[in-house]
């Protein structure tokens, strides 16, 4: 990283203060917690430690047009994500996730309800997300390359290159497809999360949508067909991301594999009483598979809802005829049984109203990230914790709004008292040693590059 050594053009004319805040942003010294910053010697050791230690984000969405023009990969864009934003964090790589989903087929003549194009379309996003990827990897080879293996990773960081790994979420775009599993690990898939919003024909989702018809574990967990890509995700080689499933479908996930899981992008419900955030029960069963919980840096999944953003929730549910809020889990997304009734217009402008109103609430902050990381340390133990974004779907915290601020995360750890071997391991060693378990546990056919 280019420091600025002299800051005096910077300072000249401006208050003390001021020009004292601006001297050391431009020099690298300010990270931002809230409104104060990190003590000068705290943001040195970040600094410093991030020159030399491996550091991998679990879970970032590509966007269906990045690499498009404004958004280029090798340029500083609008985005959470750019392998210049990388650089200047000094993130080692990250799980890029091949993402399909018909909640995202807009337009003007799009439905919303269930169709059989549906499958096809999530299909298709999930491609052109691969073929992203595939250009990135091609098209700077100096600056970015696929990690088919933990050795990859750790070859690529030593080259100085980003390390991309290829997660994939959502079960839905397969079908029914088993085989499907192995083609995408031949393609360089590394994780596979079986669940997100709604429920699929292989596992229940944490949130089901009754809009869709869904209904709260209609499966029972997982489907027979989910059960089986247990077993071949074993096989293969691949890490079972448990983020987003129902409580029972962890529980099957957790008794049927014979290999470590990783929750990719999820926070203790203790910190917030939402069913998408794990209980104290399925964080043990992920540690007792040996696996590792990625805390996610999503707002409203580390800090309550404030008494005004509820106040007009519970005004908007009166305008809609819906019963008072019990519980978060209908606050944060159009959750309650009766919505399978409404006709799609009705849906529409509640859905819209509601995440108005939830896109105003302040964010969380790197206090609220640091407190989701301290108790699932003390539940879990430092082997078994994670750190991860959800950069580009809603993460961002005050403090690390891109992959540039990865820092500020690490002096917030420091302050907390975290040793640099403990910061290691949350920021990439965790997940690297369950990645070498589940590679080791597999057939050879999950080694094989593409």
């Amino acid at each position: 990283m280019t420091r600025i050594r002299s800051r005096k053009a910077l300072t000249i004319g401006l208050p003390l203060a001021l020009a004292l805040t601006i001297g050391a942003a431009a020099a690298g010294y300010l990270y931002f917690k809230g409104e104060a910053g990190y003590p000068r010697k705290i943001v040195e050791q970040a600094d410093a430690l991030h020159e030399h230690i491996l550091s991998f984000d679990s879970h970032i969405t590509v966007p269906l047009d990045f690499g498009s023009a404004g958004h280029e990969a090798d340029r500083d864009g609008p985005g959470q994500f750019d392998l210049v934003k990388a650089n200047r964090g000094r993130l080692s790589g990250a799980a890029l996730t091949l993402f399909g989903w018909p909640e995202l087929w807009n337009g003007p003549n799009a439905p919303h309800r269930p169709t059989e194009g549906f499958v096809d379309e999530a299909r298709h996003q999930q491609e052109v997300r691969y073929k992203i990827i595939s250009r990135m990897a091609r098209d700077f080879p100096n600056q970015v390359g696929i990690a088919y293996t933990p050795d990859d990773f750790r070859r690529l960081h030593g080259e100085g290159k980003f390390a991309i790994f290829i997660s994939m979420l959502n079960a839905y775009p397969l079908g029914s497809d088993l085989a499907q599993l192995d083609l995408w690990t031949a393609r360089g898939m590394r994780m596979f999360g079986f669940s997100y919003v709604g429920n699929n024909s292989w596992a229940d989702s944490s949130r089901p949508l009754p809009f869709f018809n869904d209904t709260p574990d209609a499966l029972g967990g997982l489907s027979p067909l989910g059960e089986q890509a247990v077993k071949r995700l074993n096989d293969l080689g691949v890490i079972i991301d448990v983020s987003q499933m129902s409580s029972l479908a962890l529980e099957d996930v957790a008794r049927l594999s014979r290999t470590p899981l990783v929750a990719s992008h999820s926070a203790p419900r203790a910190l917030v009483d939402i069913p998408r955030n794990l209980s104290d029960k399925e964080m043990q069963l992920i540690k007792d598979s040996g696996g590792v919980v990625q805390i996610v840096g999503f707002p409203t999944y580390l800090k309550p809802l404030s008494k005004p953003t509820l106040d007009k929730l519970e005004a908007l549910r009166a305008r809609f005829d819906l019963q008072p809020l019990h519980g978060l889990a209908n606050a944060l997304m159009p959750g309650d049984a009766v919505i399978a009734i409404w006709p799609e217009a009705r849906f529409g402008e509640y859905a819209g109203s509601l995440y108005g109103i939830v896109d105003e609430e302040p964010k969380a902050g790197l206090k609220d990230f640091g407190d989701a990381i301290d108790y699932a340390v003390k539940k879990m133990g430092i082997d078994h914790v994670g750190i991860s974004s959800d950069f580009n779907d809603g993460g961002g915290l005050n403090g690390w709004k891109d992959v540039s601020e990865i820092r500020n995360v690490t002096a917030e750890l420091l302050t907390r008292g975290y040793s640099e071997a403990d910061i290691a391991k949350l920021w990439a060693g965790n997940f690297l040693r369950v990645w070498e378990q589940v590679q080791k546990a597999a057939q050879p056919v999950a080694t094989t590059r593409p």
